[in-house]
Order: structure tokens, then C-alpha cells, then sequence
């Protein structure tokens, strides 16, 4: 695999670091990354690795734009309303890098279909809103041996983590969680810009991960206080009863 002119072109501030160069870049070009969630997060992530060049984004939600998504998701516009979320990403894709192979998957994902929607990637990262899901994409991560990248965002508070089976995202939530009805961004709230810091800093870490700069940072979680203005990050240990990857939960480091 290769650049072409245009892409020399096109992501010259990116060859030219010295931890990405030309090598670095077509690792991203190479990239087969699954995005769970079109909402907030996904709204800064997809940009950010379409922009970077990862060759392959799938692109799954299954929900519609409604008018309360616009202050934090700016995919999407007013005259979007009632339109699926995942289809106009990929479309926002398709327009921003032709070099990137965008396919949108308009499906709900959960522990039944979830292996099969996520086999194949190289890394999925999960943006989506309800512990529900997330655990049903972390246990399928764990299964199908693909790194995940788990992001979330609520009132002021952010958190991102990069987990390679073990410790597993369960290791770190427990098994209270699996039920639909927990809380989300829905019932309580979440300040706009936070999405966009959370969803920028997990795709910093997607391409730090395929282009194999900076030290590992797999079983840490990295913490943001949108009151305080803090960045904090606990290592996450392995659960030896877990029952997802056997390896609850987080300490300060």
C-alpha cells in the first residue's frame, strides 16, 4: 500500500512529525476501525480519523437526528431532523476525504448481533450512550480479540480508555450495568463542548495506537473534569472473577 501524490499532499503535517512519517500514515491508511455511535463522541471522532486518513470507517447507530442532538453532534444540521444518524456520517465522510471507505450500518448493537458487526476491525471505538451496550461491545471485543477504545461523556465529566482484553471494560464497571434503564447523557444532562474534547481524545489515541507512538496506555483510563478543568488517570487492574475476560474496579495512580 502507498500514497499517492494527492495524499502526500493531503496529509503533509502529518508525515512530516517525526513519530508519523510516511510509514505512520499508511499504517492509518491501512486501518479498519468500527465507530459505535454517531452521537456526540462519534461526531469528534469520525471527523477526526477521516481527516487522518484511516482507510476504513464503519459507522453504526441506529438512531434518527432530533433537534436535541444539534448542540453537541455538528454532523449533522436542522434540515437533518428525522434522518438516520449513521447514513449522513458516512455521507459527511465521503465529502470531507474520497480516500477513506466509509460504510454506515443503521442497526442497534447488542449482545446478540454485536460479534458480527465488529469482526473483522482492527479497533472498535465505543461512543455510544448506555452501559447496556457498551458491555455488549466490550465482551464481543473481548471474544473476537479486537483492542477497544471505550469513551464516554455526562453533565462534566469525560473518560476515555484504550482496553486489550485484559483488564476488559466490565473488569471495570462490574455486572451491575447490563440492564437498558441505566442512566445516560438523556436524563442528565452534558455540556456540548465536552463531547467534542472526549471524542477528539479518543481518536488522538486511535491514531497513536496504529501508528505506534508514545508509551502504552492500555488498562489506563484517562478522567476529565469539564467544572474543575483536570485531567486525571487511573489504572484499571484485571478482575480475576470477571466473568468476560477472567482477568472491580479502578485505582488512583
Amino acid at each position: 500500500m502507498s500514497l499517492s501524490d494527492e495524499e502526500l499532499e493531503r496529509y503533509a503535517r502529518h508525515i512530516v512529525l517525526r513519530e508519523v512519517g510516511g510509514v505512520g500514515q499508511n499504517r492509518l491508511k491501512a486501518a479498519n476501525v468500527a465507530v459505535v455511535g454517531a452521537g456526540g463522541i462519534g461526531s469528534a471522532v469520525i471527523p477526526a480519523l477521516a481527516g487522518a486518513g484511516v482507510g476504513r470507517l464503519t459507522i453504526i447507530d441506529s438512531d434518527t437526528v432530533e433537534l436535541a442532538n444539534l448542540h453537541r453532534q455538528p454532523l449533522f444540521k436542522e434540515s437533518d431532523t428525522g434522518q438516520p444518524k449513521a447514513e449522513l456520517a458516512a455521507a459527511f465522510v465521503r465529502k470531507l476525504n474520497r480516500h477513506v471507505e466509509a460504510r454506515p450500518i443503521q442497526e442497534r448493537i447488542g449482545s446478540d448481533n454485536a460479534a458480527q458487526l465488529l469482526a473483522g476491525h482492527d479497533l472498535v471505538i465505543d461512543g455510544s450512550d448506555n452501559f447496556a451496550t457498551r458491555l455488549a461491545v466490550s465482551d464481543s471485543c473481548v471474544t473476537l480479540g479486537i483492542p477497544l477504545l471505550s469513551a464516554a461523556a455526562v453533565q462534566f465529566q469525560g473518560q476515555v480508555g484504550l482496553f486489550r482484553s485484559k483488564p476488559c471494560y466490565r473488569c471495570f464497571v462490574g455486572d451491575a450495568f447490563d440492564a437498558e434503564d441505566c442512566d445516560n447523557c438523556a436524563e442528565l444532562g452534558v455540556i456540548g463542548a465536552l463531547t467534542g474534547i472526549v471524542g477528539n481524545f479518543a481518536a488522538l489515541l486511535a491514531i497513536r495506537h496504529f501508528v505506534e507512538f508514545g508509551d502504552e496506555v492500555a488498562g489506563k483510563l484517562f478522567l476529565f473534569d469539564g467544572l474543575s478543568l483536570n485531567f486525571r488517570t487511573i489504572r484499571i487492574p484485571k478482575e480475576p472473577a470477571c466473568k468476560t475476560c477472567g482477568g472491580s474496579h479502578a485505582q488512583g495512580s
